[in-house]
């Protein structure tokens, strides 16, 4: 174990209590100090999409510290940040792209708001001063990141601080949303319209630009937009001047089954916020990738884009993320998850299916939602009193299981879910192995509650 809080000089997320310490790993599994296994079913939060110690990207990174770590981005290109745009242009949906890269996914998404502000000002439409967002999302932890987000936990002792000038419409989540005898697609052109309501309630050229989860990740819990859903938002915001953002920094980079979550949409946005997956957790790097006919807004107008970060284009950074890619290739690792992640979900459905408290089993590929509900036939979720989330994640360290449970799911206070989100390189029997520890925990939170 690690040493407790009040010894230890490391600031850690939680004050109270001990967490073991990672000591190793190697594949789908971590190891802590005391040598206890386990499996990594959630990537630390969507991340380790090549689980742990693969030799090709350990070896990328040193050799590329072995030619450069880093120069400044104000001074110097690199080759891996050369490299590595091109390969995210050529496999990004709609045309060309250019690739601004950062150091995480908080950082993609608070770039995006601010291109998207400046893009509207050198469009003339300096009037355009408001984000549109979605209740129950998540796009960060930096200020502006943190206001458009939908997550009233994580902002209400940020709110005085925020920035005031975001709305928030109802998220596309078929689960809780959809009415009896409404079809998906009838439900995704209800929930998009949302938008277009919010967007005349500020008036003529108030909204700068609607930012949205591909498949909505920590907050709801592998949440898919209903079909068409994505394609009512493009028309909405080409009809009104407002640019599309979606954060892919959870759902991209293979993990739902394509390289990019909006290609199963059919849609092209105006910008995609990636991490995560982007280095697989072997280097921290983010990236926003961003049309090539909005960058050339910029390049015939002011011709800078004002902002930037230090680590902006990190070369040791690129160089991972550009080993990651290369192994998605050689492996066939993005059709990879596409085919077992069906798997997946048929083995989830078959042991928790008819689970008397698992009200929705959901997602995408490799990106996985259970939400745990009080009464399946009402839906009526767990009291926030009851803490079952923390009650799961407890039981499942004790059971071996790195999963991501989460709470707030249904309406920012109550409801309960958990994320699985595994490394590509999961086997069948790794993922036999994932739903038993799965089932178990469940059944001990629950245990826990008395329900």
């Amino acid at each position: 174990m690690a040493p407790q809080a009040n010894a230890s000089r490391v600031f850690h997320r939680s004050l109270k209590g001990e967490i073991p310490q990672a000591e190793g790993g190697q594949g789908v599994y971590l190891r802590d100090a005391q040598g206890k296994q386990y499996l990594d079913a959630s990537g630390g939060a969507a991340v380790s999409c090549l689980g742990h110690g693969d030799p090709r990207i350990i070896a990328a990174i040193k050799q590329q510290l072995d030619k450069l770590a880093f120069a400044h981005t104000s001074f110097f290109t690199n080759q891996p940040a050369e490299e590595l745009a091109e390969v995210l242009s050529e496999k990004a949906p709609g045309g060309n792209w250019r690739v601004y890269f950062l150091s995480g996914g908080s950082e993609a998404n608070e770039a995006a708001l601010k291109l998207a502000r400046q893009v509207q000002v050198e469009r003339g439409q300096a009037s355009r001063d408001h984000f549109i967002a979605r209740q129950q999302s998540y796009h960060g932890n930096t200020l502006g990141a943190l206001s458009v987000s939908g997550n009233p936990g994580r902002k209400k002792i940020y709110e005085p601080i925020l920035n005031p000038n975001v709305r928030h419409i109802m998220p596309c989540y078929t689960y809780r949303h959809q009415h009896d005898g409404e079809s998906g697609v009838e439900y995704g052109v209800r929930a998009a319209a949302g938008l277009e309501a919010e967007i005349a309630s500020l008036g003529p050229e108030r909204a700068i630009a609607f930012i949205a989860e591909t498949v909505v990740g920590s907050t709801l819990g592998a949440v898919p937009p209903a079909p068409g859903y994505f394609k009512e938002i493009r028309r909405i915001c080409d009809q009104h001047g407002v640019l599309m953002l979606l954060d892919e920094v959870m759902s991209g980079m293979g993990r739902t089954g394509t390289m990019f979550g909006c290609e199963q949409d059919g849609v092209v946005p105006d910008m995609i916020a990636i991490a995560k997956g982007l280095g697989a957790g072997y280097q921290p790097i983010g990236a926003l990738l961003v049309r090539e006919e909005i960058v050339q807004e910029i390049e015939s107008g002011s011709g800078a884009f004002q902002h930037g970060h230090t680590y902006v284009g990190h070369a040791t950074a690129c160089a991972a993320a550009l080993a990651v890619q290369r192994v998605f290739e050689s492996d066939n690792l993005i059709d990879r998850v596409a085919t077992m992640g069906h798997q997946l979900e048929a083995l989830l459905k078959a042991r928790l299916g008819e689970h008397p408290h698992v009200g929705d089993i959901r997602g995408r590929g490799f990106f996985r939602g259970i939400e745990l509900v009080r009464d399946r036939d009402t839906k009526t979720p767990f009291d926030a009193a009851f803490g079952l989330a923390g009650k799961l994640k407890k039981a499942a360290m004790a059971n071996g299981l790195i999963c991501y449970p989460d709470n707030r799911t249904v309406d920012g206070v109550s409801g309960d879910h958990v994320l699985i989100a595994p490394p590509f390189i999961i086997t069948e029997a790794q993922c036999e192995e994932l739903v038993d520890k799965l089932e178990r925990s469940i059944n001990q939170a629950l245990d826990e509650v008395a329900v």
